[in-house]
């Protein structure tokens, strides 16, 4: 098995990363293709992002530059898919919406509480808007869901995972260089989106072909978020994760539509703050949303070496028990 230079209490998320010699191997060709989720026109492509390494974090010089983005460090990542653009809430509203009754369900999946508030606050829904708003427990329930549906596990991505994918092979500030005169061309961001998100894939791609990398919401990875991330993955790494084991903080990677250019670098990290949810009237308050987020989304990954159904359930688990 690979291994990861980072003591963790559990290997749960180590099996799924990196999977075992008992694991199943899908067969699948590593190409783009369409995941059409059952029982509805809905459906979005997943991009092969293939196997390779990378200098992660941000030198000191670059503009902009946090204490918690390095020392660059070499990090070697597995193949996986990435899908094309931000979850939308074409897609979320399945999993939300999806007909409630006294009986347990089959899948044993709970839907997200209704909603509070309008979320969006009148920023857009259907038609191509990212889902907003969501912990991360809600849009690991997503991905608990789409596997039950699919039978394809889905997860979020790690850090080092999102980072690799948004820079698609640069080694700069963004993806497309470091001339922020650039930025509008791929990203909504406080210098063009008139404070709200936008459809997904109306800019250009990175060099992969995934949209809305940078901006439009910030999207959560699996990673507890840590001040001294660089310091405890290895130098190298392989596949490195920050195992959570609490609700805050949690780490978002691609900056936002309310954020600066400098928020927007493919190393900028984001570590999500009990504030943005603040105002939620219950009592406890929801595990499902942050009633001051508009600006936070998400979009999933799958990895090439599936995990048999026992891991996979364990894996859920084991991330929807955070305190």
């Amino acid at each position: 098995m690979v291994q990861i230079r980072i003591v963790l209490p559990s290997v749960l998320i180590l099996f799924i990363l990196h999977i075992s010699a008992n694991a199943q191997q899908r067969n699948d060709s590593f190409t783009v293709y369409e995941q059409k989720i059952p029982n509805s026109p809905v459906s979005f492509k997943m991009i092969p992002i293939p196997a390779g390494s990378f200098l992660m974090g941000s030198p000191d010089r670059e503009p902009g530059h946090k204490d918690d983005e390095g020392p660059v460090t070499k990090v070697f990542i597995d193949a996986f898919w990435m899908e094309e653009h931000e979850v939308t809430y074409d897609e979320y509203v399945l999993f939300q919406d999806e007909e409630r009754d006294p009986e347990p369900k089959p899948d044993g999946i709970t839907r997200p509480s209704p909603p509070y508030v309008d979320f969006t606050l009148g920023m857009g829904k259907t038609g191509g808007f990212p889902a907003n708003s969501m912990s991360q427990y809600g849009a690991i329930m997503y991905c608990k869901w789409l596997y039950q549906k699919t039978g394809i596990f889905y997860r979020l991505p790690t850090e080092a995972e999102w980072e690799y994918a948004c820079r698609a092979g640069s080694a700069t500030a963004y993806p497309f260089g470091n001339n922020v005169q650039e930025l509008d061309r791929y990203a909504w961001w406080a210098g063009n989106s008139e404070n709200k998100y936008h459809a997904v894939k109306l800019l250009q791609p990175n060099a992969w072909g995934l949209y809305d990398m940078l901006g439009n919401v910030a999207e959560w990875t699996l990673d507890q978020y840590r001040t001294d991330y660089y310091q405890q993955i290895g130098r190298p790494a392989r596949n490195p994760l920050q195992q959570p084991e609490h609700k805050y903080s949690l780490t978002l990677r691609g900056g936002h539509f309310k954020d600066g250019a400098v928020a927007l670098r493919s190393a900028a990290r984001l570590p999500s703050d009990r504030k943005w949810n603040a105002r939620d009237p219950q009592i406890p308050k929801s595990k499902w949303w942050n009633a001051d987020a508009p600006f936070i989304g998400f979009r999933i990954v799958r990895p090439v070496k599936q995990p048999d159904a026992k891991t996979a359930e364990l894996f859920y688990t084991r991330l929807l028990s955070l305190k």
